[in-house]
């Protein structure tokens, strides 16, 4: 298995996006992994490489992952004290 990139900090996810996860169904708990281990394979490159060097300088970390019709977004606030799951549409 992958090893964590970078602390997540407190774990939280919108209620717009649980709904949507547990609607799908997918647990969040998916999300959290694909993030932290530097899964960013839906992201373009340069969002890849920006979040390559956010994790070397302390940078915020924003990751984009698409199941069915919803969008979601995680995001690592630069100082690692919280990670959020949301809707692209709640951003």
């Amino acid at each position: 298995m992958a090893q964590a990139l970078f602390p997540l900090g407190r774990t939280c996810i919108t209620p717009g996006a649980l709904e949507a996860c547990l609607s799908f169904p997918m647990p969040p708990e998916l999300l959290f992994v694909l993030h932290v281990t530097g899964n960013w394979q839906t992201m373009d490159h340069e969002d890849q490489s920006a979040n390559r060097r956010a994790i070397d300088d302390g940078s915020r970390v924003f990751s984009a992952y698409e199941f069915g019709t919803y969008r979601f977004f995680v995001i690592t606030e630069a100082d690692r004290s919280s990670t959020t799951i949301l809707l692209a549409e709640e951003y």
